[in-house]
Order: C-alpha cells, then sequence, then structure tokens
C-alpha cells in the first residue's frame, strides 16, 4: 500500500509540475484542475523538485565570476573552477548556489561514460549538491563510499552521499562500513584487517574520479555539529592550528598536516593516496576560506566549485586582487 501511495504522489507531482512550469498555470488553478487544495499543490511541486523531476539551470555566470575562476584556476593550477554567484545572505545561501552549480558540472560529468566508478566522501555541501542532481541513468554507475559511512557511535552519518546518489543515478552504491574515525590507532587497525574493508578501500582507490568536500574544524563544521569529533578533539585541533578537514586528515594553513592524533585515526583513504586522479571538492561559504585554502595547497585538487563570496576572500587572500590594482 505504501508503494502505491508513493506512485500517487509521484503522478500528482509530476502533473503538478507540468501545469506550473510548462503550462505557467497559478496553483490556485492547478488545485481547481487536480481537485486538491493550493496547499496541497505547493507541497506536490516541492515533492517533484527535491525527487528530480523538474531539471532547471541557468546558463552562464556574471563575468566577476569568470575572472575568479581564471585568478583561482591559475594560481592553483586547477584543471577546472566554477564560481556560483553570490546570492545574498549567510552561508546557507552561498551552499544553495555551490550546490546548483555543482549539479551541472556533475550531470556533465556523469552523463557521459568516461566515469564508471566515482569515490565520495561527505558533507553538507556534497548533500546539498547531489539533492540538486537529476535523475540520470548510469546503472552502470558505481558509487564508492571513501571514507568511514558511520559515526563513532556506529550511526549513520546523515551527510553520507552514497545513497542519495544511488537515488539519482540508479547506480550501485558501496558503503564503508567502518567510523569516520576509529577511537584509537589499535581500534583502526582492527578496522583495516577486515578482508571487506580492505576489497572497499581498494577498489575505491581505482575510481575514476573523487567527489569531496572541504571540512572546517570551526563550530559549523559537520565534524562538529554531528558529534563525530568532541568538543575537546575540536579545541586541541584548533589550538594546534588545524583549520581544515581534508578526507578525514587535519591541515595547517599551509597545506601540511596538523601535529594531531586524530588524524592518524581516519579510517578511509588518505588524500595521497587520489594525488595525480581528478578530485573534485565543493565547498561554500566565506568561513570556509582558512579551510579552502590549506586544502588547495596540498596540490590534490584537480576541479573546485565554491562561491563568489568565498572565491573573493580566497583570491584577497593569497594576494591575487591586490597584484591585479597594483
Amino acid at each position: 500500500m505504501q508503494t502505491r501511495d508513493d506512485d500517487w504522489t509521484s503522478y500528482m507531482a509530476i502533473r503538478a509540475a507540468w501545469l506550473s512550469f510548462v503550462g505557467g498555470r497559478t496553483q490556485g488553478e492547478i488545485a481547481s484542475q487536480l481537485g486538491v487544495s493550493p496547499a496541497k499543490v505547493h507541497r506536490l511541486i516541492a515533492h517533484a523538485q527535491k525527487a528530480g523531476y523538474v531539471k532547471f539551470q541557468v546558463d552562464g555566470r556574471p563575468m566577476e565570476c569568470l575572472e575568479l575562476e581564471k585568478e583561482l584556476t591559475h594560481h592553483f593550477k586547477l584543471k577546472n573552477c566554477i564560481i556560483a554567484p553570490d546570492l545574498g545572505g549567510d552561508d546557507d545561501s552561498a551552499l544553495r548556489a555551490v550546490a546548483v552549480s555543482a549539479s551541472q558540472f556533475l550531470t556533465g560529468l556523469l552523463s557521459g561514460s568516461n566515469v564508471k566508478r566515482l569515490g565520495v566522501g561527505m558533507g553538507r555541501t556534497l548533500t546539498a549538491a547531489v539533492e540538486a542532481l537529476p535523475k540520470i541513468a548510469r546503472s552502470d554507475l558505481e558509487i564508492m563510499s571513501i571514507c568511514g559511512s558511520l559515526t563513532r557511535t556506529l550511526a549513520a552519518n546523515p551527510y553520507d552521499i552514497v545513497q542519495k546518489m544511488q537515488e539519482r543515478t540508479g547506480g550501485i552504491g558501496y558503503y564503508l562500513p567502518v567510523p569516520y574515525f576509529a577511537e584509537n590507532q589499535d581500534e583502526k587497525a582492527m578496522f583495516l584487517t577486515q578482508r571487506s574493508v580492505q576489497d572497499l578501500m581498494e577498489r575505491a582507490r581505482q575510481s575514476d574520479a573523487f567527489l569531496i568536500g572541504i571540512g572546517s574544524v570551526e563550530n559549523e563544521g559537520h565534524l562538529v555539529q554531528r558529534g563525530i569529533i568532541s568538543k575537546q578533539e575540536q579545541e586541541n585541533l584548533m589550538s594546534g592550528g588545524a583549520v581544515s578537514d581534508l578526507m578525514g586528515r587535519f591541515l595547517m594553513i599551509d597545506g601540511e598536516l596538523a601535529p594531531n592524533p586524530i588524524g592518524e585515526c581516519a579510517v578511509g583513504l588518505h588524500f595521497d593516496e587520489v594525488r595525480g586522479s581528478r578530485v573534485i571538492a565543493l565547498v561554500g561559504g566565506e568561513s570556509k576560506v582558512d579551510a579552502t585554502l590549506a586544502a588547495l595547497r596540498t596540490g590534490v585538487i584537480t576541479d573546485l566549485v565554491a562561491d563568489e563570496t568565498l572565491a573573493r576572500a580566497l583570491s584577497s587572500r593569497v594576494g591575487l586582487q591586490l597584484a591585479q590594482s597594483a
């Protein structure tokens, strides 16, 4: 019965979306035609958008974004740099802008057959980007988790994107059934002795491309918000100069590893293991300027999708705008 209810909701959502976006009808007119309330129409259209039935994009980006893309591509030796326009507002607005730009980029990447195996990290920005991704028929795609899919309490991490991407593409998802961080190095060694973990990590290493986020050790970072690291561990990281989380390893502003034992407890691929591969990083919000700068200075990232406010702060931080005005 639940399946039938879901099918009926999808049917109504698709019809409402056609009437709204193609037919140009108001919600009141759609409600009258479908025999439901305007509030129901609003929910149906929202469902159609969230489920990926509605695809839209704005072609092109403002000149200022294109200039920032050129600056950052040259300075950090990137293959691609996409800067989403400033929407105004806070980091949540930046995240939405990055999510839409990233979904368009990923649609192009996954529409071809060059990427048959995609290694994926986790995080808020990645989650938002995959939720904005339209449905793509890629039943041959393998989606490999490159970091532990669980929290330390062995709860599922809500920012793990394997299932969401599997739903969008029809591909096959593979979780890494271990915590993002082990409690200590002995526990990590125990996890790594498991044949299933070894096999999954080896397959992940052989991915055609990698999709990652750039984490912060500040309070807004998902590691702190989801309790993946404790408040004391956060304070120790910050006092030791850590500003960035790149695939579970903590970096100082110069891109070097921070001297902190928790990074040695990360269960997943080290960023050095993907060096030389195509590594696509998504990041949003000016508050992540230090985290992004540190990650870029490792030289691992080949493609960057970020927002305009972050890109301006990053450009200013490394002196690109000052050099232009001199």
